[in-house]
């Protein structure tokens, strides 16, 4: 079964407006938990043969899951392929476009993303042996949060600074509607803004083009 998700994101930019948002968390709800606090590296890929991906990574997966990742391929129009290691849990990640967003960094997405039993270097040997290519990588420090039944992380991006997204996952695509309304509403309620599409777009070209300088570290640009 494959999982469907709305995710919408806001700039905030420092660690004040941060606090911010922590605190009307827990005014929002009373119940509002802190379930993780990690580190992550994520490595974005492009170019490359997704039928081929599926190929080479069928031995590191069961049957079923392998399967599932074969079927969103054949359903992709576009798509994009990460690696991740979060806190030492290494995660082969595929997203694809359900609409006209990009896959990247649409609102609303189809995902697959599964545990591997390989180093992050060794999962990106095999992504780049399917005639894929680094486009960026990035490091960032989350904690999420659940909030009203939705899925809210605080991350530290190296480039973006402080940035919060606001997540619902569904099985089915007919509950992408209603989901993405809640987030809305769970939005509007904290007092953030949503960072448009277009400025996503241009922060994600400027880093892709840039990476190496903010990778690890704590720079920040400023993309209007």
């Amino acid at each position: 079964m494959h999982s469907y998700e709305v995710e919408v994101k806001s700039l905030l930019g420092d660690k004040e407006r941060a606090d911010q948002v922590r605190e009307a968390l827990k005014k929002a709800n009373s119940g509002c938990t802190l379930t993780s606090r990690n580190k992550q590296l994520n490595h974005y890929f492009e170019s490359g043969d997704l039928e081929k991906l599926v190929e080479i990574t069928a031995p590191k997966f069961p049957a079923e899951i392998s399967g599932r990742l074969s079927d969103l391929v054949g359903r992709a129009k576009n798509f994009s392929v990460r690696t991740r290691d979060k806190d030492g849990t290494v995660l082969l990640v595929v997203k694809a476009s359900v609409g006209d967003d990009t896959s990247a960094n649409g609102i609303a997405r189809m995902e697959f993303e599964e545990k591997v039993s390989m180093t992050l270097a060794e999962l990106d040997a095999l992504v780049l042996s399917a005639g894929f290519k680094y486009q960026a990588k990035w490091s960032r420090e989350r904690e999420e949060y659940i909030c009203k039944g939705v899925n809210v992380t605080l991350d530290k991006n190296a480039g973006y600074g402080w940035l919060a997204e606001f997540e619902r996952v569904v099985s089915d695509k007919v509950e992408l509607s209603s989901a993405e309304a809640q987030v809305r509403t769970l939005m509007q309620e904290l007092g953030v803004k949503e960072l448009p599409q277009s400025r996503l777009e241009r922060m994600f070209a400027f880093y892709n083009a840039n990476w190496q300088e903010y990778y690890g570290t704590e720079r920040i640009f400023v993309i209007e």
